[in-house]
């Protein structure tokens, strides 16, 4: 009896601990949307209303008048969708290559690959700015999405996940007379779905709260993307904290969304390595 109850008492502290994380990781966010929402006068009252008294969209009324958030908006979609896309299908292509194919310097290149990984992005900024100015796409979408539609981490991520995947599978679709790309088309591409999932919530953040890049390559005001048009509402000498509430609120959402909508997968390629023997 006394081992049910310390047991029972171990699993209530530990739904606490859940919970009380829970709150403290989603309190940012709460306040985040709810400010969104709230008259000027009611964002810096003391004690703060933790529930608005009043809902306004007044915020995001004067975003959408003042700047062109809706272009920045979509300039965003489009950069993190077509870098999500192409990192997805490259990594996964590339992560089944060395997981399943036989080919000479296999390990070197996969060494060179982890190896990229250990060089800060900040280092990589200067040399990546000159090729883009170089090649005449400074200001353009396919500079802006040029260095992103690859990543040394979702090689690693694919052909660490990839290598679980048993042989026999492919050995037996290679008998059958089935070529290497309809092999990772039809059998490896859906077997890896929890594994890419990851992959494209991660390469989404990423792309998305994306700001030193797109700052330094995108110059037109309307081709901005939304993170670094967020960074110009506020000046040195005055910050609109419901204009710039607002602004997050509205860059937060897709992600949100993402998330939700793929989180049953993504749940099970952080696990499924896990629990694999």
């Amino acid at each position: 009896m006394g081992a049910k109850r310390l047991r029972a008492v171990m699993t209530g502290l530990a739904y606490a601990l859940v919970t009380v994380s829970a709150t403290a990781a989603l309190l940012p966010v709460y306040w985040l949307l709810t400010g969104s929402v709230k008259p000027p006068q009611s964002l810096l009252r003391m004690p703060p209303e933790l529930w608005p008294h009043q809902f306004t969209l007044e915020h995001f009324h004067r975003l959408f008048e003042l700047s062109p958030a809706g272009q920045w908006l979509l300039n965003s979609v489009l950069a993190a969708a077509v870098s999500t896309f192409s990192t997805v299908v490259l990594c996964t292509m590339a992560g089944y290559a060395f997981a399943k194919l036989e080919f000479p310097g296999r390990n070197m290149l996969f060494a060179a690959c982890l190896a990229t990984m250990m060089v800060p992005a900040q280092v990589t900024v200067i040399p990546l700015f000159l090729m883009v100015r170089s090649l005449g796409l400074i200001d353009t979408f396919l500079g802006l999405v040029l260095p992103t539609l690859v990543t040394a981490f979702g090689v690693f991520w694919m052909k660490q996940f990839i290598q679980t995947l048993p042989n026999s599978l492919i050995e037996a679709a290679r008998i059958d007379g089935g070529s290497e790309l309809m092999i990772f088309w039809q059998i490896a591409f859906p077997l890896a779905k929890p594994a890419v999932a990851v992959l494209a919530i991660l390469s989404f953040t990423a792309n998305w709260n994306s700001f030193l890049w797109p700052m330094l390559v995108m110059v037109d005001n309307d081709h901005w993307t939304l993170p670094v048009g967020l960074a110009s509402l506020n000046d040195h000498f005055f910050s609109d904290y419901g204009l710039t509430m607002a602004g997050a609120a509205l860059a937060a959402v897709p992600m949100i969304v993402l998330f939700v909508a793929l989180q049953r997968y993504f749940l099970q390629g952080l696990t499924l390595g896990a629990l694999k023997e």
